[in-house]
């Protein structure tokens, strides 16, 4: 597997949903290698498929939050490509609804375990070998939620969910700050036809979301190929939609 002309990608979250087409997409292109990771890599039938047909995906272990796995992970990336262009954190779970008031602490904790501690410990395994990217433009994508917004804040019983996506969203503020060469942004790719945005679809007595996975995917794309530090970094895009839902956003970028 030679990157000397590829672009080295690293997804998490990728043996199903948003993750997995992302992977798939990226993989039907030319030059790319792309490290697809999953917490059980070797239990999941559509990453190895698609790993089978494109000798490009390499699965790799990866649980959110776990340094260990994180570390290996990025470990293997450096043996196998010895090097990372595009660290896009995508992993995340939206499994609780209720009022806070009778929230389980539980659920806050695994929700926070997983769409923001996940962040962090994916970023400090990552960052070294990211920010030394031989493109000149490290890029992290961190697909996020207009649910983790403040400024354009709409209520969903969705505290866990909401709260973790808003910290990791300052997270992605943080390294704008903190990396001069490092292009940070947040995507809110829409509420997408995923199981998760499904089932939320669901729950408002809907047939199912809004956003294709396709579309979806095309705009996710859009922004990080054609990321600069100068006008990507530090920002959070929107996948530009409008039906006069509350849920809609009709500017290209969200309020944090």
């Amino acid at each position: 597997m030679s990157s000397t002309n590829a672009t080295v990608y690293l997804i998490s979250g990728a043996n199903r949903g948003l993750g997995l087409a992302l992977a798939a997409t990226l993989a039907a292109r030319p030059n790319t290698i792309v490290f697809a990771g999953a917490r059980d890599p070797a239990a999941t039938k559509a990453l190895n498929e698609l790993a089978a047909k494109h000798p490009n995906v390499q699965p790799v272990k990866l649980t959110a939050g776990d340094k260990a796995d994180n570390e290996a992970a990025v470990a293997q990336i450096k043996k196998t490509a010895g090097r990372l262009d595009v660290l896009i954190p995508n992993a995340g779970i939206m499994k609780h609804h209720g009022p806070l008031g009778i929230t389980p602490l539980s659920e806050m904790r695994e929700h926070w375990e997983v769409n923001t501690l996940g962040f962090v410990v994916l970023y400090q395994a990552a960052h070294e070998l990211l920010l030394a990217s031989p493109t000149g433009k490290p890029t992290i994508a961190y697909i996020s939620s207009v649910m983790g917004s403040i400024g354009s804040y709409f209520h969903t019983t969705a505290a866990p969910y909401g709260s973790s996506k808003a910290a990791a969203n300052f997270l992605v503020k943080v390294l704008d700050a903190e990396q001069p060469a490092l292009i940070a942004m947040a995507i809110h790719p829409g509420w997408v036809q995923t199981d998760m945005g499904n089932g939320g679809a669901e729950l408002m007595g809907k047939k199912e979301a809004p956003v294709t996975v396709d579309k979806a995917i095309e705009g996710i794309l859009v922004r990080i190929d054609g990321a600069t530090k100068e006008k990507s970094s530090g920002r959070f895009f929107n996948l530009v939609s409008h039906d006069g839902n509350p849920w809609d956003i009709a500017t290209e970028e969200i309020l944090w």
